[in-house]
């Protein structure tokens, strides 16, 4: 096989993730050679626009997946490693999403700057997310969220020097595979602030059919794939996204079941509805199906009713 060119956004973030696939693909195919190309995405060029749902419809896709994709359908490279969080669940036609590869880091939310009990009162606290503003003003209502967009180097900088915010909230997958996890104050904890579905681990996406899918067809984590495949199968039933105030994390278990844990919240904190189902390892989709049908039995579908209007503008 000649080389594979496997592209990527061009964030300090989106290159490590390149390495560590490369890595792993490298002790599989040691014949094979990986070359790196980035691609700039309209979430990366556009700096100024408030939301990435404005980005997005502006570009005619998502903000951080429309131009690699369509490097990837017309061959300027073979395969595109993504954060799976900012990669939609419906696929373009024509292309395909690879079983999740090797471990996922940390997936955790984090704060840094302050710990969210060591916040003071009316506290200013960056973050872009609607996920993660409603899961905080709905433990600390006083809070004030400051929009805050951008690579990871860049939006920890806003927790300190001059004009400095009380803290922001971060990945901690980011963190720790910039090696910036020293800058991490507090890991916010999984059953209160569920992260974005598919968040820490990496998306894998090929043209159908193709040699390098062919190639890569066994290099899937199963236990990891599972768990993901759950946590977005019940975030396409929703029809939510990254710009959706949705959070989800499945676990595999040694006997075989796997359990997912869901949230749907409102932006301002002041409701959210929870569900959590265990089911079968074998049949992630279908578990996250049951999650969505709970969360919709709840009352999830007013809560996003109310926010989407919002994401539009």
């Amino acid at each position: 096989m000649a080389a594979v060119i496997v592209g990527s956004r061009a964030s300090r973030l989106a290159r490590a993730q390149v390495r560590e696939w490369i890595a792993l693909m490298r002790r599989q195919f040691p014949n094979v050679e990986f070359k790196q190309r980035t691609i700039l995405e309209g979430g990366d060029k556009d700096r100024k626009t408030p939301t990435l749902a404005q980005v997005a419809r502006s570009s005619g896709g998502s903000a951080f997946s429309t131009r690699q994709e369509a490097a990837l359908l017309t061959g300027e490279v073979d395969v595109i490693v993504h954060s799976l969080k900012d990669l939609p669940t419906a696929m373009p036609e024509g292309l395909a999403l690879m079983p999740t590869p090797g471990r996922r880091q940390d997936p955790r939310d984090t704060l840094c700057g302050n710990t969210l009990q060591g916040l003071p009162k009316g506290a200013r606290v960056g973050t872009g997310a609607p996920r993660r503003i409603g899961q905080l003003l709905a433990v600390r209502p006083d809070l004030e969220m400051v929009p805050i967009r951008g690579n990871v180097p860049p939006r920890l900088a806003r927790a300190s020097g001059p004009g400095a915010l009380d803290a922001v909230v971060l990945a901690a997958a980011g963190l720790n595979r910039l090696g910036l996890d020293s800058h991490i104050s507090e890991h916010l904890p999984l059953d209160v602030f569920p992260p974005s579905p598919g968040q820490a681990a990496l998306g894998i996406q090929v043209r159908k059919d193709s040699e390098i899918a062919k190639l890569l067809v066994d290099t899937g984590n199963a236990i990891v794939d599972a768990e993901v495949r759950a946590e977005r199968s019940m975030l396409a039933e929703l029809h939510g996204g990254c710009s959706v105030p949705i959070g989800a994390f499945g676990k595999a278990h040694p006997d075989g079941t796997l359990t997912l844990s869901a949230q749907v919240s409102a932006v301002d904190g002041s409701r959210h509805v929870t569900a959590h189902c265990s089911g079968s390892v074998r049949d992630p989709e279908g578990l996250g199906r049951r999650v969505a049908d709970e969360l919709l039995t709840k009352g999830a579908e007013a809560i996003l009713a109310a926010i989407r209007p919002e994401i539009i503008r």
